[in-house]
């Protein structure tokens, strides 16, 4: 099995028919997006963003990113539950990042207060890029790892049927062979329905807290039906709504617009941006004191930052949370690229001056998730320059540039002209956990992404407009 051959590429004949039948299969599929222009109505909508034809990923580099996510979904949890760790690594990018203190603040008061929810879950995604080893190898090597929000597991559930329909339009019949099946709504649905079942109401509802514009609700709703399917009651608010009819009753049970919410399921606050007043802000921690399961909890929220990613790249970190388990850590650090700290001191002093030598070969990452937030090439310059005398760089790590092999595709865009492009792809999988008290009852791996992007983009993802759905042909 090879990537798909240059002459299927450049048939223009064949790529005309096939925009056309790829677009209806998207449509057909559920493969759904709302309109930039009515994010909010469901009378308008549009096929999600997608590559004409499945992108290759060496089947021995697809199995590892598999195999390795219930380690992750373990070191997450174990992360969360170590205060003492989380305070030490976040203490200097507490002092200059603003968004990450006041989740750290709220951490702080809620672990003083001795939060008695024994019921933890978590859904996790961690991505990854192959990198061009200097061999002409190829190695998988992590991004970065999601803790909050997680997104496109519904619409990845129902990508594969679009690539297998346009590949036997095109009579690449062997290639249909080499798409699995994926369907990582029905697993995160599995972990939302275990803790809500182990928190024991069946009147308590599922809370997605979502956010005001709403052009991906699809992909929510894919989750949501899931859910029902199992007659577990789900309903959408916004912190706004939790401000104004959100309490806590004498248990700390959350109460929101009269309901009782087993389960908080954060799909928006992640940014500094969804917090649009103080109130927000007061509602998070109401949610975080409250006895109903969050997913995730503020602990487990910072346990994703990139500055925790970072620190447990040091060599002797991992051992610290899997003591007696060198396999697991020798799979989980076979993934990480080199992550690197900018504290102030000499380790410090020596990062800011490898990167302003080589800005090319790495990234600058700030503490955000959503996308679109990291700095490159002579950029990275400029910011350095600018804070390498001030604790101001703590807010960053630095981390090796990733250097995959371009494949060429065609992306599928709503107004876009369809062109052949380079691109690069993201592989993200899926990780589902629930954890009552001490024990793990709930551990998977529940599914696949791949999101790919023109190399001409540095950064940014789907939601941002920049990468596309797609679907791994393993070869």
């Amino acid at each position: 099995m090879s990537p798909i051959r240059e002459e299927v590429l450049r048939d223009e004949n064949l790529i005309r028919s096939l925009e056309e039948i790829a677009k209806d299969t998207a449509l057909l599929n559920g493969v759904l997006m709302r309109t930039k222009e009515t994010p909010n109505s469901p009378e308008l909508v549009s096929y999600a963003p997608f590559t004409l034809f499945p992108t290759p990923v060496p089947t021995a580099l697809f199995y590892q990113a598999l195999a390795v996510q219930t380690h992750f979904n373990r070191l997450v949890d174990r992360v969360s539950q170590n205060p003492t760790f989380l305070e030490d690594t976040l203490a200097s990018t507490i002092k200059v990042d603003d968004f990450t203190a006041r989740l750290f603040s709220i951490f702080k008061q809620v672990h003083q207060e001795c939060q008695s929810q024994p019921i933890v879950l978590g859904l996790n995604r961690s991505d990854y890029m192959l990198d061009q080893n200097p061999d002409g190898g190829t190695s998988l090597k992590q991004i970065e790892i999601n803790t909050i929000a997680a997104s496109f597991g519904g619409l990845a559930s129902q990508t594969p049927d679009v690539h297998r329909h346009i590949l036997k339009v095109a009579n690449m019949l062997d290639e249909c062979d080499h798409i699995l099946d994926n369907n990582p709504a029905a697993g995160l649905a599995r972990g939302l329905a275990k803790a809500w079942e182990l928190y024991g109401s069946e009147r308590a509802v599922v809370m997605f807290l979502v956010e005001d514009i709403q052009r991906n609700i699809y992909d929510h709703r894919y989750v949501e039906n899931e859910l029902w399917k199992n007659n577990i009651p789900v309903v959408r608010r916004r912190f706004e709504d939790v401000c104004r009819t959100g309490s806590l009753d004498q248990q700390k049970r959350l109460f929101v617009n009269g309901q009782e919410i087993a389960i908080v399921y954060f799909r928006n606050g992640y940014m500094p941006q969804n917090y649009t007043s103080e109130q927000s802000w007061e509602a998070r921690l109401m949610m975080e004191r409250s006895l109903a399961v969050k997913c995730p909890d503020i602990s487990t929220h910072l346990a994703g930052t990139k500055k925790v990613q970072q620190e447990l790249a040091w060599p002797g970190v991992l051992e610290r949370f899997f003591p007696d388990e060198p396999e697991t850590v020798a799979q989980i650090r076979a993934t990480f690229a080199g992550l690197y700290t900018l504290d102030k001191g000499e380790e410090g002093d020596k990062t800011v001056a490898m990167a302003l030598a080589n800005p090319d070969q790495y990234v600058l990452k700030p503490q955000r998730e959503g996308g679109g937030n990291n700095i490159y090439g002579k950029e990275i310059c400029e910011v350095l320059e600018n804070t390498k005398s001030s604790s101001e760089r703590t807010a960053y790590i630095l981390m090796d540039k990733i250097q995959p092999r371009p494949v060429q595709n065609y992306l599928l865009r709503p107004g876009a002209p369809l062109k052949l492009n380079s691109c690069l792809s993201e592989l993200g999988v899926f990780g589902a956990y629930v954890r009552k008290g001490n024990d793990m009852v709930f551990n998977e791996c529940v599914g696949h992404l791949l999101r790919t992007k023109s190399s001409e983009h540095a950064d940014g993802g789907v939601a941002a407009g920049v990468a596309v759905l797609d679907n791994p042909l393993l070869v």
